[in-house]
């Protein structure tokens, strides 16, 4: 303002910036070409501290044992001393065994802080910077490491976002878990937090019930050889600018924020799955589906269901969703 008022103090003050800026220039003289140190140009990865177990800076949530209601029928079969394997209900369920499971200390479906890690190694890649490689063989299904860091609520993770973006930050380590739940692994975390993006993964992250509380493990989805890159597809919610993609797989989506097509299925999908599974097995269905043994009024009645089942309708053995009336005959009521 003051400038604008007085007009002869601004053209003298554009003069002397003039003189200034050509004397510079004479100065330096002929331009040069020139490029800064490779640590300029190379994004330092974030220190962190090793952690083998979340750490909650928010509280945590824990369901009661009694709440889950998820217990495992698995007894140990001929020639073989594992137990709970691929079949096991709790398994089934994305739910480690607990207590109240039958199973005994023979049980695979142990919580991820008794599973045995993958052997894995720390490199650094071409395009995408730090990466983890298998050491080790490892077959389908397989458990790999549990992503861990620390559980933050939704505005704790809001501040550091906003401070990374304001820092230049492009290196994010957050995995939401719940409402109001974060991992972040940015500052305390194990190997997982180096597992680099693909559109089409070797792994992929399973939200498990341990003990109550809820906990994400990486699992392959198909066998990995040792020597390859571990990769599980980040399904990445945007923050900030476009990030391309450089996973280099032949259906690669070209940009991190692209959400894959192949729907998953759902915990309600997975819950008929189980009941299904459950209702085969169970003696009593069997008995009515063969037609020879069937339970009346809680006992046991050998070779008097084919009467009574030809003249009854039939319907098909799967009926998860549908209303079903269960009727007694002896004093004719029903629920």
């Amino acid at each position: 303002m003051l400038l604008e008022a007085m007009p002869a103090a601004k053209k003298n003050l554009d003069q002397r910036i003039t003189l200034a800026f050509n004397k510079l220039l004479k100065d330096i003289g002929n331009q040069v070409e020139f490029e800064l140190p490779d640590s300029f140009n190379k994004s330092k990865s974030t220190a962190y501290t090793l952690i083998k177990r979340n750490i909650y800076l928010t509280k945590k949530i824990k369901r009661r044992l009694e709440d889950d209601g998820i217990f495992c029928s698995c007894s140990a079969s001929l020639g073989s001393s594992r137990v709970c394997d691929r079949d096991c209900h709790c398994g089934m369920l994305l739910s480690s065994c607990s207590s109240g499971c039958k199973c005994g200390s023979s049980c695979s479906n142990k919580p991820f802080q008794h599973r045995q890690v993958k052997k894995m190694k720390l490199v650094q890649t071409e395009k995408c910077g730090s990466g983890i490689v298998a050491d080790e063989d490892i077959k389908q299904g397989e458990f790999v490491i549990e992503y861990v860091g620390e559980v933050i609520d939704d505005k704790t993770c809001e501040e550091r976002l906003w401070k990374m973006k304001h820092c230049g930050e492009t290196n994010f380590y957050l995995c939401e878990i719940n409402r109001d739940m974060v991992i972040d692994a940015t500052y305390k975390g194990n190997k997982s937090r180096y597992i680099n993006h693909s559109c089409s993964p070797n792994t992929e992250m399973q939200k498990w019930i341990i003990d109550g509380e809820t906990r994400i493990g990486i699992f392959a989805t198909r066998d990995i050889r040792k020597g390859e890159h571990l990769t599980y597809d980040y399904q990445f919610v945007q923050f900030g600018a476009d990030q391309d993609c450089h996973c280099g797989s032949s259906g690669c989506r070209k940009k991190l924020g692209v959400k894959p097509s192949k729907p998953k299925m759902s915990s309600d999908a997975a819950l008929k799955l189980v009941a299904c599974q459950v209702a085969v097995s169970s003696p009593k269905l069997k008995a009515m589906m063969s037609g020879k043994d069937v339970y009346q009024n809680g006992d046991l009645h050998i070779g008097s269901s084919q009467r009574a089942l030809s003249s009854l309708p039939t319907y098909s053995c799967n009926c998860i969703g549908e209303v079903v009336r269960l009727s007694r005959r002896t004093d004719k009521t029903y629920v």
